[in-house]
């Protein structure tokens, strides 16, 4: 069950002893749980890709620590059970650190798995970093010490769209439609919440929650948008959900505003691009059109891979990681986690800061428009011919959202 991908890369999970600290070329060992088969599997292929790139960039020299990253992927299969049988296969090969990606429901597996481990083993300590599962209730009443978000939550994220939406006038109804699991059925109530309080004449015309990776035809789906008479589409899908919905919708000749999460997903450009005129909206914490450091791993990933890096969560959390264990001045996980907290690192849009209090990073966002590439926008998404431009940034204070974590730190640390 699984794939080894040695590279020397990012930042976190080890197979160190637990006394050993941070020199100038120890290589640290990164356990990464996430889909690599079956339905997302090319989701979690870019992914694991992405982590790789950047942290074989960042190692050595280039990152305060000194020291080298090496990630080794497990195939989770996006379920939660099976991130529970990676997790145990890590603690056999005596990884220390664990990483995971896709499905909140695998996220919140893992974290109460690493939280029991470290309490039945002193000195054995795990520490965990998630790239981007996106349940509030991770840095909320499920909060870990063990465990650290580097992607927007899902209440965020919606900040940050809702924002935007409350100024475009034009937008008097709206359908929405979510996989059905926790995400989908967040995405659907916090929007209500958010646009209720900005634009209370907005209404909703339409609630579906649909079955994650098992619709085949959106079609009927479509139908019910169409009547409904909604002005605009809001979904926080993903993968191939989100690429057979926008199929459906083209071939439908459905023309309304779509507000997404995930727009920018392997294989949803793809789909996106079939539509001259598509209306597309994504929420995010990263674009194509940074520059610096960031812009050119961008363009680099893209040469060297023939594929977008859209996971940016790796370049943060390569940064974040580096400096923990710099601060630190040991690969000891407790150590490491105890430096993270409160940790402000500067990065491609501007200070973030993992907060002290629930472990959620705060970042500012951005809100990026579908369009086709031009002189000043040429970074050509899925080689489509179309990109997503910024045409809007949330500062992080806006985005942030509140926290009902109450933490409990291991003796010793306050």
């Amino acid at each position: 069950m699984k794939t080894t991908i040695k590279a020397v890369s990012a930042a976190l999970v080890l197979a160190v002893s637990p006394q050993v600290f941070a020199q100038k070329g120890e290589t640290v060992k990164i356990a990464m749980f996430l889909p690599l088969s079956g339905t997302f599997a090319g989701i979690g292929q870019n992914y694991l890709r992405s982590w790789q790139f950047v942290a074989n960039h960042m190692s050595g020299e280039k990152n305060p620590a000194g020291v080298k990253f090496e990630i080794v992927g497990f195939d989770n299969k996006g379920s939660p059970q099976d991130t529970l049988n990676a997790f145990r296969a890590a603690l056999d090969q005596g990884f220390r650190y664990v990483m995971q990606a896709n499905g909140s429901g695998a996220a919140i597996a893992l974290s109460e798995a690493v939280a029991r481990h470290n309490e039945r083993n002193p000195g054995r300590e795990v520490l965990n970093v998630n790239s981007d599962a996106q349940d509030p209730s991770l840095t909320n009443d499920k909060c870990s010490f063990w465990y650290y978000r580097l992607d927007p939550d899902t209440s965020m994220k919606m900040e940050a769209l809702t924002d935007f939406m409350k100024d475009h006038a034009k937008v008097q109804s709206v359908y929405l439609i979510n996989q059905d699991y926790a995400h989908g059925h967040q995405v659907s109530a916090y929007f209500k919440e958010a646009i209720g309080k900005k634009r209370p004449d907005l209404k909703v015309v339409g609630d579906d929650l649909h079955p994650i990776a098992q619709v085949k035809d959106f079609a009927p789906y479509v139908q019910k948008i169409r009547q409904s008479g909604a002005d605009a589409i809001v979904t926080g899908s993903w993968g191939t959900d989100l690429t057979l919905l926008v199929k459906a919708i083209n071939d439908a000749g459905l023309k309304l505003p779509l507000y997404t999460y995930y727009a920018n997903v392997t294989g949803t450009p793809t789909a996106l691009a079939t539509s001259e005129d598509a209306q597309v909206y994504l929420v995010t914490y990263a674009h194509p059109y940074h520059s610096g450091e960031l812009g050119t791993l961008i363009s680099s990933f893209k040469k060297t891979f023939n594929d977008d890096y859209y996971n940016v969560a790796s370049y943060t959390g390569t940064l974040l990681l580096g400096e923990a264990i710099a601060k630190a001045k040991s690969t000891d996980p407790v150590k490491v986690a105890a430096a993270l907290e409160g940790l402000t690192v500067k990065t491609f849009s501007g200070e973030v800061t993992m907060r002290k209090t629930d472990h959620q990073l705060q970042q500012p966002m951005f809100i990026t428009k579908w369009q086709k590439v031009d002189s000043k926008h040429a970074y050509s998404v899925e080689n489509t011919g179309y990109t997503f431009v910024p045409i809007k940034e949330i500062d992080a204070a806006t985005a942030s959202a509140s926290t009902s974590c109450q933490m409990k730190r291991p003796s010793g640390i306050n």
